[in-house]
């Protein structure tokens, strides 16, 4: 790969204040460069054991590992028990706020008495320890329940995300051959109910084309909305018939450490979705060791909030098992944010206190774009720590996110890790770490990652290369279901020789060796023999006063190869200025990256394509780039927004 130039960047010390009361210091690098082992059992040894474990890495059957091995715990007693029966059972564990307006604080031991009942309701219809539960469900208290009772019957558990079709739940389902679907009767999309069940009556369909594995369809009552709702008999049961119904009281039992906790399907929006497994012990080790140190939370005092919805890996790790092994309060917020408008997230920041604030910046860019009025209208002293988490984050929207969300204070730990690490692996530790805008820094303590050329070579300053972790972490995934050829092809095979993890991204260090990651290397354009990464385009021409967020692919180009194609938002307020702003956006570019990465096109639009989730579907606009019909838009949240997209190219 060929060199970028990389600029001077401004850094960012933390300050005294701060590190002096930081959970982490220095030391803790030194501890886990020392002895690396001896390292993650300390952090295991944060959790509660009923088996102590004897050898701490079984790496003989690489690449599918085993941590702490021998030891027996419960994931779930972990997150609920064992605070309860310190004595904190009234702290509040989830303060619940629901998209209408509704909302609910639930303690700990509430917490205990529901996912009790859970537990107990799925024992009474039969399912055992390795059975496979899928939940469908919007983010309401009910879905953090079901996975924590699946946790403690040591039933394993695939959340699909809820703005997922029919058909991506029926091919989860049947991969996983779950026997319990767990979801509501529907959901609210911006202040409105919108089916949910009906979407899994389609999806386990009837007679011959059944879903054969699916028992019992279990629904929460969320919206009320529909009376005429379909209904099984025998198949379909209501939450608050069964569930609530049963005994508060059950007494866990321990589980391997190697134990299946979940599936969570990636990449399934062409061909067969991967199944990525995660087990209990080295998974919850990592989740609650990277919470406490990442997040320097301090129990008792912090309110967490983390904007992730559960059906992604970052809803997994780290708003419940990270938060909860903890002892943490935290916020799960139902809605959009924009629901009823766009003060939402402020007031809930205002109202709880919210001390840590866990978000993407897709929705940092979005309250850019909206403008910094909308958060200077609320109180939001509150915050000392904020998080960037699911795709690197480009430095004006780091800036601004320390400045008018953190008060020009407040650390950002700028977060690298995918579904397949199970939790963060680069990033700053608050409190020790000088950090730079856009830079995710460096592994954590324990974590062993490098940037590699073709051949495996260590590059050099500015030079772009591969990341590869070259040594195994603790909550890495076990294998994909069912599939363990597809399992070493996709993630073992590039540098099979090294016997390396190749995360597929590309990333580079700095003068100073802060790593800096630059995105998927399928995101990596080819233009006249150069290498530029989209990411790097892209946050160059955020980093013009007027543009809210960018999108760019490289379109097929006769003469380079590859030419380089934008998609860009401007802020509220500001003009389409027609060959004028489109000049000086090319110019940016130029001055940020090189001349060689001036984009080919730069089309202004109202909107981008993305995911429910919140992810630009780049592929779909290099479909428009290309004047090809386009993919498939069924996960879009609108998928309209490609007619306003072809009427600003025509």
């Amino acid at each position: 790969m060929t060199s970028t130039t990389a600029h001077p960047v401004e850094s960012f010390p933390p300050s005294e204040e701060f590190a002096a009361q930081a959970n982490a210091g220095a030391e803790l690098y030194d501890r886990a460069e020392a002895d690396r082992l001896e390292f993650w059992a300390e952090q295991a040894r944060r959790l509660d054991w009923a088996d102590d474990f004897g050898e701490v890495l079984d790496w003989s059957d690489a690449p599918v590992a085993k941590w702490f091995v021998g030891g027996r715990l419960n994931v779930s007693y972990n997150c609920v028990d064992r605070h309860v029966a310190a004595g904190k059972g009234d702290r509040v564990a989830i303060h619940w706020v629901g998209e209408p307006g509704d909302s609910r604080d639930i303690t700990y031991a509430q917490l205990l008495s529901e996912v009790s009942k859970a537990a107990n309701y799925f024992t009474s219809i039969g399912l055992t320890a390795g059975d496979r539960v899928a939940i469908y469900m919007p983010m309401v208290p009910e879905a953090i329940v079901s996975m924590l009772a699946c946790a403690r019957l040591g039933l394993t558990h695939s959340v699909v995300f809820a703005g997922f079709s029919a058909g991506a739940l029926r091919s989860r389902v049947d991969d996983a051959e779950a026997k319990l679907v767990i979801t509501t009767d529907g959901q609210y999309r911006r202040g409105k109910p919108a089916p949910l069940k009906e979407a899994v009556d389609e999806a386990l369909g009837t007679g011959d084309g059944a879903a054969a594995s699916v028992q019992k369809v279990l629904v929460v009552r969320r919206t009320n909305h529909d009376p005429d709702l379909n209904w099984v008999e025998g198949r379909d049961v209501w939450w608050e018939d069964t569930v609530d119904e049963q005994s508060a009281a059950h007494e866990p039992e321990a589980f391997d450490s190697e134990h299946p906790l979940f599936l969570l399907y990636t990449s399934g929006t062409t061909g067969k979705p991967k199944g990525i497994v995660h087990t209990s012990g080295g998974y919850l080790t990592q989740a609650s060791y990277t919470f406490h140190y990442v997040f320097d939370h301090k129990e008792g005092r912090d309110v967490f909030w983390c904007g992730a919805d559960i059906g992604w890996v970052t809803g997994h790790t780290y708003l419940v098992y990270g938060p909860l092994s903890n002892g943490a309060t935290e916020i799960i917020y139902e809605g959009t944010p924009n629901s009823p408008d766009e003060h939402r997230h402020f007031e809930v920041i205002e109202k709880y206190g919210v001390t840590i604030y866990y978000i993407a910046p897709t929705l940092i860019r979005t309250f850019m774009k909206w403008g910094r009025d909308i958060p200077d209208a609320h109180d939001l002293s509150s915050v000392r720590l904020l998080g960037s988490v699911g795709e690197p984050i480009n430095p004006e929207a780091w800036r601004w996110f320390r400045e008018v969300i953190g008060g020009g204070k407040a650390p950002i730990v700028d977060t690298w890790w995918q579904t397949e690490t199970g939790g963060i692996m680069i990033s700053p530790l608050p409190g020790v770490t000088t950090t730079k805008p856009g830079s995710a820094m460096a592994p954590l303590p324990g974590i062993s990652a490098t940037i590699v050329d073709d051949n495996g070579n260590p590059v050099s300053a500015g030079e772009q290369g591969y990341l590869v972790l070259d040594k195994p972490w603790p909550a890495m995934l076990r294998g994909i279901w069912g599939d363990p050829v597809r399992f070493k092809e996709t993630y073992w095979s590039r540098f099979a020789e090294q016997g390396w993890y190749f995360a597929g991204d590309g990333a580079r260090y700095d003068d100073d060796h802060a790593l800096w990651v630059l995105g998927r290397v399928d995101d990596v354009m080819n233009v006249s023999g150069h290498r530029i990464s989209t990411s790097e385009v892209e946050s160059a021409l955020v980093g013009h006063s007027g543009v809210a967020e960018a999108a760019v692919i490289g379109a097929a180009d006769e003469t380079t190869g590859q030419g380089i194609v934008a998609f860009v938002i401007l802020r509220e307020g500001v003009e389409n200025t027609g060959e004028q702003l489109i000049a000086e956006l090319r110019r940016q570019v130029s001055i940020e990256i090189s001349p060689i990465a001036k984009p080919r096109e730069i089309n202004v639009v109202p909107e981008l394509p993305k995911t429910r989730s919140g992810k630009i579907m780049r592929r779909l606009l290099k479909d428009v780039a290309e004047g090809r019909e386009l993919g498939d838009t069924s996960t879009l949240v609108d998928p309209s927004v490609f007619e306003a997209i072809r009427s600003r190219k025509s």
